[in-house]
């Protein structure tokens, strides 16, 4: 292998990110690091939920010091927090999943109590939060989630004797690509897609599938791989963490395992 390849192992790799804003512009800056040239296309984006109401009314309750904890699961939770100018009272803890969301958290001027270290997930988080809270029940919680999510945390708190109002934040709602870049798929030009999130996955399926052979599909993680499979995407590589570097890091794997000229 020559050292060309060796520093620029995606050189060559035209590659699908799939989400557009800070994330696609950093995820594409680190493929170009690698001698991809990548292909920014967001398809889903966030609309406001469905029940306003019910989100202002748990907005201003946090404020007046409802909650002891809140929790909050994705960077996109962060941003209708900012937009809706959202207060939270220093007697209100808020826990985090993923280092994502805490540093969208931390951006938007929030302060971060807790972030599971081990894993990137609301089972990661239920495992921490007894030693994080040291056994206290009940605690009043808010947990804030998006339309689609399973309510895996709000069940998990409210086993173990908490108070939890849980509420949706926002809604997922798929975005055209556009038809250049489906064209560009279907002649298996693009060497590579990215797969964030079981949302995702269901438009890549839906506007681009069947994915040819010779296009590498990437998940972020186990969960993202399982959502992807069920609506029929074929998944061939998966991120050992849940990160973009770890994403990138996978496709590079591949592209290393991958005869030249293949």
């Amino acid at each position: 292998m020559s050292m060309a390849s060796e520093s620029k192992p995606l050189a060559g790799w035209r590659v699908l990110v799939p989400r557009g804003g800070p994330w696609g512009d950093s995820v594409a800056a680190d493929l170009r690091a690698q001698g991809a040239s990548p292909i920014v296309a967001a398809m889903i984006n966030f609309a406001p939920t469905d029940d306003a109401p019910a989100l202002e009314s748990a907005l201003a309750a946090l404020s007046a010091g409802e909650f002891d904890w809140m929790t909050v699961t994705s960077a996109t939770t962060v941003d209708v927090l900012a937009s809706q100018r959202a207060v939270v009272p220093p007697t209100t803890k808020v826990a985090a999943v993923g280092e994502t969301t805490a540093a969208a958290l931390t951006a938007a001027g929030y302060r971060v109590d807790l972030v599971p270290s081990e894993e990137n997930s609301a089972r990661g988080l239920l495992a921490e939060w007894e030693a994080a809270t040291q056994g206290v029940v009940p605690l009043r919680v808010l947990t804030l989630r998006s339309e689609i999510a399973k309510p895996l945390l709000t069940e998990g708190l409210r086993r173990i004797g908490h108070s939890v109002r849980s509420v949706v934040a926002y809604r997922t709602v798929g975005v055209a690509v556009p038809e250049s870049v489906v064209a560009d798929v279907a002649a298996g030009s693009v060497r590579a897609i990215l797969v964030t999130s079981g949302s995702v996955a269901e438009q890549v399926q839906k506007q681009l599938g069947p994915i040819p052979e010779s296009t590498l599909v990437a998940a972020i993680g186990p969960q993202t791989a399982k959502d992807a499979r069920a609506v029929g995407l074929r998944v061939d590589v998966i991120a050992e963490e849940r990160s973009a570097a770890s994403l990138i890091e996978a496709v590079v794997g591949a592209a290393r395992s991958t005869p030249a000229g293949a």
